[in-house]
C-alpha cells in the first residue's frame, strides 16, 4: 500500500495502493505507521510519491465511504465513525504538514481531492506535465475535509480556491505552476527524479535553521482546518450525499471522480 526507506539522509514514501491510492481507513493507518518511523535526526528531507501509472492520488476512498453508509444507516450511530476518521487524518495532515524536515511532493496524473489535499501538506510541490489537480467534492454534496481548502489558500490566492472549488474544474500543471502551488513543472515521467534533486538540495542544510525557517514561512492554519473539519462532518451526515456516493459507486465510467 505505501513503503517507506531511508537513503542518503532522504526519506522516500512511495504510495501504491491501486487503483488509485484512494485514502480510506487502511491507507489512513499505514501513513500513521509511517509517520511514527520518521526520524528527524535520520532523515533531513521526505520525498511523497505515487508508483502507480494512473496519478498520484485520486482522493478519499468514496466506496468504503458509502459501504459505510449502507452498513450504518441510522445517522447517530454512524456519526462517531466519520467524526473519528475526520479527526485522525487530520492528525496525519498536520503531522506531515509540520514535521521540522522539507517535504518535497513529486505529482504526475490524478491528484483530486483527498489527494490534492494530501499533496498540499508538502513543502514543494514538483509536478510532471500530465499533472492534474481538483476539489470534485461539492458534486457530491461536500467540501475538502482533510483540510485542502485552509492549505490551498495558504499557497494561492483566494479567487482560485473559489474556482477550484466552486466549479470542480481541474487544473494542469502548467496553470499550477504559473498561479505558484506547483514549484516547477518537468517532463512526462521525470517528476521524481526532479524532485529527488530538489530533496536532496534541501538536506544539505543546516537542520535546526530549515525547522526554524519552515515553522517561520509555513504556520499551520489552526482555526480554519477546526472549522473545515465540522463543515464536513456535518455535510457527510446528509440523504444528498449518500445519493450522489451511490451515483458516483453505481458509474460505468472507468474514471467517475472526473
Amino acid at each position: 500500500m505505501i513503503e517507506l526507506k531511508l537513503e542518503d539522509g532522504i526519506y522516500e514514501l512511495e504510495l501504491k495502493a491501486p487503483p488509485l491510492n484512494e485514502i480510506g481507513l487502511s491507507m489512513l493507518m499505514a501513513l500513521e505507521k509511517v509517520l511514527d518511523r520518521i526520524d528527524p535526526a535520520q532523515g533531513r528531507a521526505l520525498l511523497i510519491y505515487s508508483s502507480l501509472p494512473g496519478g498520484f492520488s485520486a482522493g478519499a476512498d468514496l466506496r468504503a465511504l458509502y459501504a459505510g453508509m449502507v452498513a450504518i444507516p441510522d445517522p447517530a450511530q454512524r456519526a462517531p465513525l466519520i467524526d473519528n476518521f475526520i479527526d485522525r487524518i487530520h492528525a496525519v495532515a498536520d503531522r506531515l504538514d509540520m514535521l521540522p524536515i522539507t517535504t518535497v511532493g513529486a505529482i504526475h496524473g490524478v491528484c483530486f481531492g483527498g489527494g490534492f489535499e494530501l499533496a498540499l501538506t508538502c513543502d514543494v510541490l514538483v509536478a510532471d506535465k500530465t499533472a492534474r489537480f481538483a476539489f470534485p467534492e461539492l458534486r457530491l454534496g461536500l467540501v475538502p475535509g482533510f483540510g485542502g481548502i485552509p492549505r490551498l489558500k495558504r499557497d494561492v490566492g483566494n479567487a482560485v480556491v473559489r474556482d477550484l472549488l466552486q466549479t470542480g474544474r481541474s487544473m494542469n500543471a502548467k496553470r499550477a505552476q504559473n498561479i505558484g502551488l506547483v514549484s516547477q513543472m518537468v517532463a512526462q515521467g521525470k517528476h521524481v527524479q526532479a524532485a529527488r534533486a530538489t530533496a536532496k538540495q534541501a538536506a544539505r542544510f543546516d537542520a535546526d535553521a530549515n525547522a526554524t525557517c519552515k515553522a517561520f514561512i509555513k504556520p499551520l492554519p489552526t482555526a480554519e482546518l477546526a472549522q473545515e473539519k465540522e463543515h464536513f462532518k456535518r455535510l457527510a451526515q446528509r440523504p444528498a450525499v449518500q445519493t450522489a456516493l451511490k451515483k458516483f459507486v453505481e458509474s460505468t465510467d472507468l474514471r467517475p471522480y472526473l
